[in-house]
């Protein structure tokens, strides 16, 4: 069998854990900053993980991380 190609994409953007989640960046803090109260921008700081039923599909993109 042929080597999978990791999709680059999602390579960027997401993370797995030892216990095999995936982690991701939390969407909404790139830009338009000065509404956004400080409480809801620390908040956004935080990483959190992708809901099982798309994790499937994330694992499948990138294969060797």
């Amino acid at each position: 069998m042929p080597k999978i190609k990791t999709h680059r994409g999602a390579a960027k953007r997401f993370r797995l854990t030892k216990s095999g989640k995936v982690k991701r960046a939390k969407a909404f803090k790139s830009h338009l900053l000065t509404k956004k109260s400080s409480k809801r921008k620390r908040n956004l700081r935080r990483a959190t993980y992708i809901a099982d039923v798309e994790a499937k599909k994330i694992k499948q993109l990138i294969p060797y991380k």
